[in-house]
């Protein structure tokens, strides 16, 4: 059973089971939950894609006013038939012992060659609530995007990633130029449109 506002006892799980467990694993529910109208609903079978949750980070210059993104090839994409090689933040899964923090600075030279300077947090997102549990803190961090650029990634995690350097200015409309984009680099890339002003006083010669 959980709860929700006021302590209101709104979900009931009757079963729940795990058929399949590897790097991800794969849970199903048997519930019931309360309904709008105060009853309750007839009891329902729910799957649920356990990958854990994630962090990103949108590497930003706010002196020459650029983002490095990264392109990297995705089997879902792939699988849904599209352009399998998307367009990104940088991104990584939040292991047992780390913070969303560490994540973003590990991977930000991992995958772009890029050392971060400071973050400003964007917000904590699901990314596909209907399916699965996995949320994703998302990031803007100063970087010094000089000599960015390039191929990266760990050839023991099978990654071929490629980073490059956009103006801010060009980044949003590349990426939505897309038959498919990405949905967590359009919201940091919009994020940064609202934000980039801000970041500029806060990060920019004269706060140096």
């Amino acid at each position: 059973m959980t709860t929700g506002p006021a302590g209101l006892k709104r979900v009931e799980v009757l079963k729940k089971q795990t058929p399949y467990r590897g790097y991800f694993q794969m849970d199903v529910y048997r519930l019931r939950h309360c309904k709008f109208d105060g009853g309750w609903t007839e009891p329902m079978s729910r799957e649920l894609f356990e990958r854990g949750h994630a962090a990103a980070v949108l590497p930003y210059d706010p002196e020459r006013d650029c983002v490095v993104l990264i392109e990297q090839f995705r089997i879902g994409a792939f699988a849904a038939g599209v352009e399998p090689w998307l367009i990104e933040v940088v991104a990584g899964i939040i292991e047992q012992d780390d913070t969303p923090v560490e994540v973003v600075r590990r991977e930000a030279v991992e995958e772009a060659g890029c050392e971060i300077q400071d973050l400003v947090p964007i917000g904590t997102f699901l990314m596909t609530p209907g399916a699965s549990s996995e949320t994703l803190a998302m990031f803007c961090g100063r970087i010094d995007s000089a000599g960015a650029g390039g191929l990266h990634g760990l050839d023991h995690e099978g990654e071929d990633i490629r980073s490059f350097v956009v103006p801010a200015d060009e980044a949003l409309p590349m990426v939505m130029a897309s038959p498919c984009p990405n949905a967590n680099t359009v919201i940091a890339l919009q994020w940064l449109m609202l934000n980039r002003a801000d970041l500029k006083s806060r990060w920019g010669p004269s706060a140096s």
